[in-house]
């Protein structure tokens, strides 16, 4: 399984609005499934990143094409060589 991060762009409008709870839902599931590691959008700019773990690039645009936001993304994808987290960590020790 191979790290990518995926940039999208997009425009927004009203019936992007509409569409962006069952986006939610779409993205949730693929968090809890483990395809999806972390997903940001930004505040200031119509953008975001995703980190996806899939076999292949296609992968990745299958996996992104179950959303019902798909068709207003501009998507790149760079597959990772390292990605490093907190998350990947070993949890910090709490002394009681």
């Amino acid at each position: 399984m191979n790290k990518y991060q995926v940039t999208i762009y997009f425009g927004v409008d009203e019936e992007f609005m509409k569409l962006v709870p069952n986006h939610r839902i779409v993205i949730n599931e693929l968090i809890l499934k483990g395809v999806i590691d972390s997903y940001a959008i930004s505040a200031e700019a119509s953008r975001g990143w995703i980190i996806v773990n899939a076999k292949s690039k296609e992968s990745v645009h299958k996996y992104l094409q179950r959303s019902p936001l798909y068709q207003y993304f501009e998507i790149e994808i760079d597959q990772l060589m390292v990605y490093d987290s907190q998350s990947y960590r070993f949890p910090k020790m709490v002394l009681n």
